[in-house]
């Protein structure tokens, strides 16, 4: 009875690696060592590797001897597991969700799904008969509603230190370079990660204060996820956080904004409100709108981007 603890957890990483072994691609321990590893299953290579070898003699799983690292995979004709394999419909769900969801996951999250949404991907490839799923992937598309831009480029091991602070609720050191080229090192409270087109933001509270700021990933230089945890703040809320027009530079101030616009250029408005209590009046070849919206500077901005076609009435607290 003394060895059941022993015997249920050497199951438990049993059925976790059979789980994460691929069909049509290899893996290696090492790999198999770091996705355990990240779903808080830590354990030595060792032991996986023994893990591994034991498979090998009771399951269709065959090991590539002839290049090292050794890579493990189901042989062609294996069953394999029943209860992990993913139906048609998961796999276009996985496949999907590792595209848009990439940023907005914890890296550790990510890398220990890794084989997952290999086998989802394979599932649906060209060589299977999910016709209509792998048709679905060109079916449908975010599109943007602004000019499209490149995302600004991360420096390597910064999300993946940002996001698994985040997770965790654990100070982040980070090295900011700002708009201005100004460079600081700070301790951070990481709060939320939001992603406004191609950019990511940290939401977080400096060592010290108690009012949240914005960090663009892009100008983070270097960010390590400090071993201390800390309380998340609860009165913090994302949502409200960007209801307050935080992300388009507005502090939160509401006004009453009215202006008239061309009818050929607003008529969306009638159809996409700026808010549930806007009014409108029909003139003769404009529309009178007024609206209570959150005073920023992205609200600037898009009044002048309607240029001649656009004028400002009054804007009141």
């Amino acid at each position: 009875m003394a060895k059941r603890p022993e015997t249920l957890e050497t199951l438990h990483i049993a059925l976790e690696l059979l789980r994460r072994i691929p069909r049509n691609q290899k893996i290696s321990a090492s790999q198999l060592h770091d996705q355990l590893s990240e779903a808080g299953l830590a354990r030595d290579l060792r032991t996986i590797q023994r893990q591994l070898h034991m498979l090998t003699q009771h399951f269709d799983i065959e090991r590539d001897d002839s290049n090292a690292p050794y890579g493990y995979r189901w042989k062609a004709q294996a069953k394999g597991m029943t209860l992990p394999s993913l139906t048609e419909q998961e796999s276009l769900l996985l496949t999907l969700a590792e595209q848009h969801l990439r940023n907005l996951l914890p890296a550790s999250l990510m890398k220990s799904m890794g084989s997952f949404f290999a086998q989802a991907r394979s599932n649906i490839g060209p060589h299977t008969d999910a016709k209509r799923a792998r048709e679905w992937l060109s079916k449908v598309r975010v599109v943007s509603e602004t000019q499209p831009l490149l995302p600004p480029k991360i420096r390597p091991g910064v999300f993946d230190e940002v996001s698994n602070a985040l997770y965790a609720n654990r100070w982040l050191d980070v090295d900011y370079k700002n708009s201005g080229g100004k460079r600081s090192q700070t301790e951070v409270m990481p709060l939320g990660l939001a992603q406004q087109g191609p950019r990511l933001y940290l939401v977080c509270r400096f060592k010290g204060y108690n009012n949240e700021r914005s960090l663009a990933l892009h100008r983070i230089m270097t960010a390590r996820a400090s071993t201390l945890s800390f309380e998340r703040p609860k009165e913090f809320d994302l949502r409200k956080y960007d209801d307050d027009g935080r992300f388009g530079f507005g502090e939160g101030e509401r006004i009453k904004l009215t202006f008239r616009i061309n009818k050929d250029v607003g008529r969306h408005l009638l159809e996409s409100p700026l808010s549930v209590d806007q009014q409108v009046v029909e003139l003769e070849d404009q529309f009178e709108i007024s609206a209570t919206v959150i005073d920023s500077a992205r609200l600037q901005w898009w009044l002048r981007g309607f240029g001649d076609a656009s004028e400002l009435v009054s804007t009141q607290l």
